[in-house]
């Protein structure tokens, strides 16, 4: 990961003394256009990074995950492919305000994240993570969720009404819905371990206000009931 030159690794104790000399300028420094910028956070082994990469020649997206292992994958596959739009951080989602200023960042994609059902400050779209991405997205920012959990599905969809955002496209049925096209069907490895159980996808599109004030829902929703392949029942008896 280190010898790649688009795998961009900062441990915190760097970014405090130092600061990360390319916020602010991504396409100055390394793109070397003035295209707009995509974020996928949480990205794996970054199938979803090269696809939009691939699909979007005139963006620059930037896979975000803390598990390197995992991300060298996609790494290696942008480099074999000489991807020129393609880049990778290694990070933790809650620092990406120390990598990008106001206003770098046009778009987020989050992908299947960890629904996270009994800790609402770690869900990757409860407020507090929203506040964190309005920091850096321009102001008609747009944000995409992936996801085959119910609950994240519906917390999410929730907390866009509860702060009036602007939905663009909601469907409990991605592949079965009018919504299905090359950008969305770009499958991950975990949304294919979803899709061989038989489990729909979802999917939001939203706008991202600058002038919201976050408000978390104050709904109740019922848990996933089901396992993943690598990761403990989803359910509240084992959070």
């Amino acid at each position: 990961m280190r010898s790649y030159p688009h795998v961009f690794q900062y441990p915190y104790a760097v970014l405090q003394e130092k600061g990360f000399e390319m916020k602010g300028r991504w396409n100055e420094l390394f793109f070397g256009n003035a295209h707009p910028i995509v974020l996928e956070l949480g990205c794996g082994k970054g199938e979803y990074t090269i696809g939009l990469g691939k699909l979007f020649p005139e963006k620059n997206i930037i896979g975000i995950d803390i598990k390197g292992a995992r991300m060298w994958t996609g790494a290696q596959w942008a480099w074999k492919e000489k991807m020129t739009n393609v880049a990778f951080l290694r990070t933790h989602i809650e620092l990406i305000a120390h990598f990008f200023a106001p206003e770098e960042v046009s778009e987020i994609w989050i992908t299947f994240p960890d629904p996270q059902m009994s800790k609402c400050n770690k869900r990757m779209t409860s407020t507090r993570f929203m506040k964190l991405y309005r920091q850096i997205l321009i102001p008609e920012g747009i944000i995409h969720l992936k996801t085959d959990s119910h609950f994240m599905f519906r917390y999410t969809s929730e907390m866009l009404k509860a702060n009036s955002l602007p939905v663009l496209v909601e469907t409990a049925d991605l592949y079965h819905s009018e919504w299905v096209d090359e950008i969305r069907s770009i499958q991950t490895f975990y949304e294919q371990q979803w899709l061989d159980r038989g489990l729909n996808i979802k999917y939001l599109k939203f706008i991202c206000k600058a002038e919201t004030e976050w408000i978390e829902p104050e709904v109740e929703i019922e848990h996933d009931p089901y396992r993943s392949f690598n990761r403990s029942k989803r359910g509240a008896d084992n959070l």
